[in-house]
């Protein structure tokens, strides 16, 4: 048991590292996506809404100072410490020029109020000069990347229009580890045809790859995304929440012990969510995987086969 939880929280890594618990700033350093601005494609991802997965960042209108004030002043009321991680979230948040990059991430992570540099990106945005500055942060303090693989299965990466093959993804994880760099991996549970297997298949590829965390997220249908379209033409069917609950209980039995479960589900833009409604109650949702764990007997890793 993790501080009584059935798998490694985020929340009991940070106590574990830092002794307490650390919070996000979530920040916009100005950047797009290759795969939004003609480099790869003009369609993005099938379920992106447009607003990169930075839904919650401060505007890329202000400075980062502005930006970190900003952000601080949103979660004043529940922090109690003095240090925070400060998260690029929006887009794709290496693709742009190197000197550009360390002028953005290198007096963040020299501020005595940030404890870890968390940057949000693409695994074929990560050449060899970006690894070499990534080298070089992680020298200073930590520094976490996040990778959005969301499927291991190449016939669904190609449907949602991902834009890089799974060895992009296999060397990225390599060469940041390599670097210094802690890897967060994200999955998508319920994407358009995957069966169970394929997502089980996808948790084990991660882990196999070394990654030492993992965001799952529930697919969200979104107002004016092309996932919008398909759901509404009768392509494919959201998943239940009874489905989600037993798919992500199944996947923490097969991580490894030592991976940080740094989410279990996700928060979508209300205000366009189309299906699952339910995913709005997150409360609810980590309460019923909570219990669906205890009542499985299922801790993290328990499942060395499956």
């Amino acid at each position: 048991m993790w501080n009584g939880r059935r798998y490694h929280s985020l929340d009991c890594y940070l106590k574990e590292t830092f002794g307490k618990k650390l919070y996000k700033l979530s920040l916009d350093g100005g950047m797009t996506c290759p795969n939004r601005d003609g480099k790869l494609s003009y369609g993005g991802c099938i379920f992106c809404s447009g607003e990169g997965s930075g839904d919650f960042a401060a505007s890329c209108c202000y400075g980062i100072e502005e930006q970190i004030q900003y952000a601080k002043s949103l979660i004043q009321d529940k922090y109690n410490g003095e240090k925070f991680i400060a998260y690029f979230q929006s887009f794709t948040n290496t693709y742009a020029d190197t000197e550009y990059l360390k002028e953005l991430f290198l007096p963040v992570i020299m501020r005595e109020d940030i404890a870890v540099l968390d940057i949000a990106t693409r695994p074929d945005c990560l050449e060899n000069d970006k690894i070499r500055l990534i080298e070089e942060l992680a020298k200073i303090k930590p520094v976490w990347v996040e990778l959005g693989l969301q499927t291991s299965n190449e016939n669904t990466a190609e449907f949602i229009n991902r834009g890089y093959r799974l060895p992009v993804y296999d060397d990225a994880v390599k060469r940041l580890k390599e670097a210094g760099a802690k890897v967060i991996t994200h999955m998508i549970i319920g994407l358009p045809n995957e069966t169970k297997n394929d997502m089980i298949k996808t948790a084990r590829h991660i882990a196999q790859c070394g990654s030492d965390g993992i965001k799952l997220q529930l697919l969200h249908i979104l107002e004016g995304t092309k996932l919008a379209q398909l759901y509404r033409n009768g392509e494919f069917a959201a998943l239940a929440e009874y489905e989600y609950i037993s798919l992500v209980c199944d996947i923490i039995a097969v991580l490894p012990e030592n991976m940080v479960i740094h989410r279990l589900t996700g928060d979508g833009d209300k205000a366009k969510l189309i299906d699952p409604k339910w995913s709005g109650n997150k409360r609810r949702v980590l309460n019923l995987i909570n219990h669906e764990l205890k009542v499985r007997g299922i801790v993290q890793g328990i499942d060395k086969n499956g």
